[in-house]
Order: structure tokens, then sequence, then C-alpha cells
């Protein structure tokens, strides 16, 4: 007779969890992969159309950078600057896409010997930014999102 009453005691506690209703059960279950995802991380990088949606992420971010940093070579090739002193130095430019693949600068981190110098420098890029050609935006889990970025110029003047 023990033996049934601990059986039944143990059947009663383990059968907590069948009473939880579906939503709660929904629930735990979206809290647990919430948990999970990174947001600091897109699953896919901004496209260019020449950049090859099948390979790697880390490939993928190579193609987006590598063909954003030509833009802005070409760019700046096309301007002439008038330059009193050797300039060697890293600009960082911080900028947002968004889910429509839209750009906007949110900040250019540089020295201020490089704007004394070239006081037209962040006009420049962010005219050059504006005027890239489409992107598609950044995905996570399959959907646009807004993603910041921050790409460094080498500037040498040699």
């Amino acid at each position: 007779m023990r033996k049934i009453v601990v059986l039944a005691c143990i059947c009663l506690f383990a059968s907590c969890d069948w009473f939880t209703s579906k939503e709660d059960k929904t629930q735990e279950l979206v809290h647990e992969e919430m948990q999970n995802i990174n947001f600091n991380e897109v699953d896919r990088y901004p496209m260019f159309s020449d950049c090859d949606e099948m390979v790697s992420k880390p490939a993928q971010r190579i193609c987006f950078e590598t063909t954003l940093l030509m833009h802005f070579s070409r760019t700046l090739e096309d301007f002439d600057f008038v330059i009193d002193t050797e300039v060697k130095d890293t600009i960082y430019v911080d900028f947002m896409m968004d889910r429509n693949g839209s750009i906007s600068v949110l900040g250019i981190q540089k020295n201020s010997n490089i704007d004394d110098q070239m006081p037209e420098f962040n006009g420049i890029i962010t005219q050059s930014l504006k005027s890239m050609p489409k992107i598609e935006p950044a995905l996570k889990r399959g959907i646009p999102v807004n993603a910041k970025f921050r790409i460094p110029i080498v500037l040498n003047s040699n």
C-alpha cells in the first residue's frame, strides 16, 4: 500500500507540468529563443550586386567592406587636396544602413590635423556614401534589419 501512495505522490508532483497552458509553454519557448539571439550580429551582411550571397559570412563581410573602400578610394581620387604637411592617418566612418538599404552617416572620427588640412572631408565622405550603388540590407533571421558599421579609411599623402 505504501508503494502505491508513494507512486501516486510522485505522479502528482510530476503531473504539475501537464497542467500548464499552451500559451505559457509558448511564452517560455519564445523567451528561451530570445535569449539565444545575438542582436549584435547579422546573419547576412549587406550585399552589393557584385557580391555573392552564397559565400560564407566572413567572405560576405570582406566583399561588403572591400566594395565600400574601393568606392571611397575612387571618390577621394577625384579631389585634389592641398596639404601642407604629410598626412598618414586612419579615419573611422560610422554609418547606419537601414532596412531599406539607405545609408546615413553617424559620425566620422579623425584627428584635428585632418580637419585643418581637409575641412571638406566630411562632406565628401557623406556624399560618397549617399551615391553608393544599390545595396541589399543586412538580414537577421531572413528579415531586413538596420545595421551599424565602422569602416577605417587610411589616408597617406606620400
